[in-house]
């Protein structure tokens, strides 16, 4: 692993569409670091941006909101979160988890935060929930990935 390695797996982790659920396969495939490295250095990436969203999403929607195009952007970002929040509002902190925790495009630490936001769920209660979901979207992406390199080497597509 060079540092330029783990400096792009890092910043790639912190892109909000993919998050670490393209950094930890590119890390590990592209870059071919262990999964043991890729691994935290995902995580941490994936959770650096999270309490700035919490802390600053309300002054800066409310900010951008002025001009009548953005606020159209930003309604629209709103209303597609919300849609999303029925496992949440069901299921509470536990279905904010479950939400990031499924590692799919348009899940993750990024949509779940602004969920937390749009829902009111407190700071630190949200922190502990998209926390524990980005952990268990690691541990989930990490153990795809390693299955599906076994089976790409069983089956002589890669060494």
């Amino acid at each position: 692993m060079t540092f330029s390695h783990a400096v792009w797996t890092f910043l790639f982790s912190m892109v909000p569409v993919g998050e670490l659920r393209y950094s930890i396969p590119w890390a590990v495939l592209h870059y071919e670091m262990h999964w043991y490295q890729a691994f935290p250095i995902a995580i941490v990436g994936n959770l650096l941006p999270v309490p700035f969203i919490l802390w600053f999403l309300d002054p800066v929607a409310r900010f951008l909101s002025r001009a009548k195009p953005l606020r159209r952007v930003i309604e629209w970002v709103f209303a597609r979160t919300r849609r999303r929040g029925s496992l949440i509002e069901r299921y509470g902190t536990i279905g904010l988890t479950v939400f990031v925790a499924v590692p799919l495009p348009g899940t993750g630490a990024w949509t779940g935060a602004i969920l937390a936001f749009l829902l009111g769920i407190e700071f630190k209660r949200a922190m502990v929930c998209i926390t524990l979901g980005v952990l268990l979207a690691g541990a989930i992406v990490t153990m795809l990935t390693l299955f599906a390199v076994e089976v790409a080497q069983s089956l002589h597509l890669i060494s």
